[in-house]
């Protein structure tokens, strides 16, 4: 019966992050179940606007609301005893705190990454959330380990969590190799300008390293004798990925444009 409920209680909360994400036309593969949590499997992570994921992303603990409050103001005494109401309501307080764990893949930690993506650039937020999320990780086993009575299942999902942010650290690259190719067939979503000065002799991956969420920037290239010229952030990438410009400095790559 425990089991029914969790999984009862996971589905509706995997069909929050669907409904919504297919109102806003995303592009959704599969959804899997586990006893302490699901996933949503979609490719729209990251290319989004800021504000759009972040209403995707609450769906999900916004569901757990929606059964507190059919538990609170519906007769469900008339359709189930009290026993598995206490039941689905334990159930369901613990999964919702368990998601709101500041931790990826959780939906704390991917709502702390957009958090994040709003006032720093893109690789700067991505690689803070997997580093704290490891650390959250062994945190929090250590405090089961040290202070609370040892369980088993906590043990694991924790031990999963750790090796998850683990696998993402090694993918940390792709990831953002991803996030450039995005702007660089132009689906990114941009609602400000934000100009960026860097130095004549910065890598163009520097130069990405300090792009930034919804935001298209102008780049503005210091050099040696002080004079300060201008290139799209377009250009960069298309001299990065078309034109294979992997070792030069920016500098070198606005010459060549002049």
């Amino acid at each position: 019966m425990q089991l029914a409920v969790i999984l009862g209680i996971v589905l509706f909360h995997e069909m929050g992050h669907y409904l919504t994400a297919r109102l806003f036309g995303w592009r959704i593969g599969t959804i899997m179940l586990w006893v302490f949590g699901g996933v949503m499997d979609t490719d729209e992570h990251g290319n989004r606007p800021i504000r759009e994921e972040a209403l995707v992303t609450a769906a999900g603990p916004a569901q757990h609301l929606i059964i507190w409050l059919a538990l609170t103001l519906l007769p469900v005494e008339a359709w189930f005893p009290p026993s598995v109401i206490e039941v689905i309501f334990y159930y369901n307080t613990v999964i919702l705190l368990f998601n709101l764990l500041p931790i990826w893949p959780l939906d704390g930690g991917k709502l702390l990454f957009l958090g994040l993506s709003a006032f720093m650039p893109y690789k700067k937020a991505y690689h803070s959330v997997l580093l704290f999320s490891m650390t959250a990780s062994v945190g929090l086993l250590l405090g089961q380990l040290l202070f609370y009575p040892f369980t088993l299942s906590a043990f694991f999902v924790m031990i999963f969590l750790f090796m998850e942010n683990k696998t993402e650290w090694k993918q940390r690259y792709y990831v953002f190799i991803r996030f450039l190719l995005k702007r660089y067939e132009g689906n990114a979503p941009v609602r400000q300008v934000r100009p960026i000065t860097v130095p004549s002799d910065s890598s163009l991956m520097e130069v990405f390293s300090r792009f930034m969420r919804d935001k298209k920037h102008p780049i503005y290239v210091t050099f040696p004798d002080r004079t300060r010229q201008a290139i799209d952030e377009a250009d960069c990438l298309r001299g990065y990925f078309h034109e294979r410009h992997y070792r030069h400095a920016i500098g070198e790559l606005l010459s060549s444009r002049l």
